[in-house]
């Protein structure tokens, strides 16, 4: 009897791309790009952002393009698109900071990869080679559900060094820019923080008590949510995609408290210096969610859940 979540393994290219289709959706994982997730497809359509001056519509190199990992500044990364996970705090002033993307193991490095199938489901399992910088092995495990138009994401790290580390898991989907962002926040608000700016920290509204609405325009730069409720919903073109995930009220959070961030970013005339030479390749709207900032012991590890769902939404992205 066939699974009703079906599983692809496409192996015609450089490196292997596996596929779960369950009839509604269809993600594509890359284990050799950094373990991403690079393909979400809806009713036909495709609705994270991928780079097509890397990859094709099978995720396969094009252009000449050579993947392999890659370091440096910021003018060196290959942003192939697409949901990653990465470690927390960004930032290049101290060995507590991860610095980069480009990232030559847990960025753009291969990862390995398991599919796990049941009745009703099937997991991709993907982890990085353990990373000598952060002391840690990322973990990202995808779940696709037969008759559901979702999926569930959970992102670990473990400390595989011999002395303590302190990290939080910090997941990035990149999608098309054009759309809408909302937050869902709580109680004992505080504006956002303005982080890593380009050009400008993106422009917001708070249009309801329990929601921050940060609109379609042209910024390079980014806002985190201390006092986020665990909710992102990106709007665009009929879609809207909702990202669900815990948080710990009580819990320390990197960059100055966040649980959630919204990265944006467009085309520039030249590249950013001050970002490590960052040329926007697109516009670009990344939803990033944030686990707790934890101090691991030597095996120890630390996890974040996401749920991510799809639905069709007004043209004109009303609040959800």
């Amino acid at each position: 009897m066939e699974e009703a979540v079906r599983v692809e393994s496409d192996t015609s290219g450089p490196y292997e791309v596996v596929w779960l289709g369950n009839g509604t959706l269809r993600l594509g994982g890359v284990p050799a790009l950094g373990g991403r997730l690079l393909s979400l497809v809806h009713d036909g359509e495709e609705l994270l952002w991928r780079n097509p001056a890397l990859l094709d519509d099978r995720l396969h190199p094009i252009g000449g393009h050579r993947p392999e990992p890659t370091s440096g500044p910021m003018a060196n990364w290959h942003n192939y698109g697409g949901d990653k996970t990465w470690p927390a705090p960004q930032g290049w002033s101290s060995a507590g900071e991860w610095a980069g993307p480009p990232d030559p193991v847990l960025d753009s490095g291969p990862y390995t990869r398991e599919v796990r199938t049941g009745s009703g489901d099937a997991a991709l399992v993907l982890e990085s080679e353990h990373d000598p910088r952060t002391g840690l092995r990322l973990r990202r495990e995808i779940r696709l559900r037969a008759g559901e138009s979702g999926y569930d994401l959970r992102v670990s790290a473990v400390n595989a060094s011999s002395g303590p580390v302190r990290w939080a898991v910090w997941n990035v989907a990149q999608y098309p820019g054009g759309g809408t962002v909302h937050v869902a926040v709580g109680p004992g608000f505080r504006a956002p923080v303005e982080l890593a700016v380009g050009t400008a920290a993106p422009g917001w509204t708070r249009p309801r008590p329990d929601t921050v609405e940060v609109p379609a325009q042209d910024a390079v730069g980014k806002l985190g949510f201390p006092h986020a409720a665990g909710r992102l919903a990106y709007t665009r073109a009929g879609h809207r995609l909702t990202m669900e995930f815990d948080v710990h009220d009580d819990a320390p959070y990197p960059d100055g408290g966040s649980r959630a961030e919204v990265w944006m970013e467009h085309p520039l005339d030249r590249p950013l210096e001050h970002l490590g030479g960052l040329a926007p390749p697109a516009r670009i709207v990344e939803c990033e969610a944030l686990g707790p900032w934890e101090t691991l012991a030597p095996g120890a590890s630390t996890a974040l859940g996401i749920r991510v769902t799809v639905e069709r939404a007004g043209e004109r992205g009303e609040t959800p």
